[in-house]
């Protein structure tokens, strides 16, 4: 496996393996892989020829006081990780090698990123879309692929991918969980172990608004009020949000209807860490028989 720490490096093999016509399948992370990421460059590997994974904790991403400094990493646990499921190359630069002495360039994006992770972490996306296409014109993948861990960001990777024109697909493979439903995630470590007991509430509320929903309940702040309730159930936690969208364009209609597809988010500290996830449910269609509907006056 081949571990490249330039930009300019990268790029050059890069133009080399198109130039052969190979497909190259690109895995972007900021490190510290657990078996989530080891299912993304498996998955990857099946449809490419070359497979990339970026480790690359990227400082434009973190607002003043956020985690960057202590952001777990492992280089060599992740290399070996990374070897073990199929990885061909490491791309690993520094931060001055991606943001040099001068460097004055932002990508900002006009939709998608008002709510929820938006909301809360102001410049956020404005980082992920900046290092993203950074990583796309470096690396220049046939595939790129996400977790659907991170939602709405899936959704602005999949935006700036068509707006600016990228000749890449975007694939988005469900979260990897572990054996209590807790989504797999490289600040899991930050949890102390009775904080990882408690971390499953997350997505044991998640289910019981998935539930809810296939029971037929469709008001919005109803289908909210069921995950606030059931994360309250945990003393000590602080809740971000815990809220249902439209899972396309993530606006919140009054009412869901049949057939839509919702996305339940949710995102809470629990001691200091705080964590994500969310559930795409589709909305059941309401089956009425011609007894029903006479019954119902319709």
């Amino acid at each position: 496996m081949l571990v490249i720490n330039n930009y300019k490096e990268m790029q050059k093999y890069s133009f080399e393996l198109i130039a052969q016509k190979q497909k190259i399948g690109f895995v972007p992370t900021m490190g510290f892989l657990h078996e989530g990421h080891g299912s993304l460059i498996r998955k990857i590997r099946e449809i490419s020829d070359v497979v990339v994974l970026s480790i690359f904790v990227n400082p434009s991403q973190f607002a003043p006081g956020e985690d960057y400094e202590r952001y777990p990493r492992n280089f060599e646990r992740d290399k070996q990780i990374a070897e073990d499921n199929g990885c061909d190359i490491i791309f690993h630069p520094d931060p001055i090698n991606m943001y040099p002495i001068g460097y004055g360039t932002e990508v900002k994006l006009k939709k998608l990123i008002k709510t929820f992770e938006g909301s809360s972490r102001p410049t956020h996306f404005d980082g992920v879309a900046t290092v993203v296409a950074k990583l796309f014109n470096i690396v220049m993948p046939t595939y790129a692929i996400f977790g659907q861990k991170d939602y709405q960001q899936t959704l602005v990777v999949r935006q700036l991918a068509k707006d600016l024109n990228f000749p890449c697909e975007i694939i988005i493979a469900p979260t990897y969980r572990e054996h209590d439903g807790l989504a797999m995630s490289s600040r899991n470590v930050y949890l102390s172990p009775d904080e990882r007991l408690s971390a499953s509430i997350l997505f044991h509320s998640l289910e019981k608004a998935r539930a809810a929903i296939m029971g037929g309940e469709r008001n919005r702040k109803i289908i909210n009020a069921i995950m606030h309730n059931s994360l309250r159930s945990l003393q000590g936690i602080r809740i971000d949000y815990a809220s249902s969208a439209n899972a396309e364009s993530l606006e919140e209609p009054d009412i869901f209807l049949s057939g839509d597809k919702v996305v339940l988010l949710i995102a809470v500290y629990i001691g200091k860490t705080r964590l994500i996830d969310n559930l795409v449910v589709n909305v059941p269609a309401i089956s009425t028989t011609l007894e029903d509907r006479f019954v119902e006056g319709v």
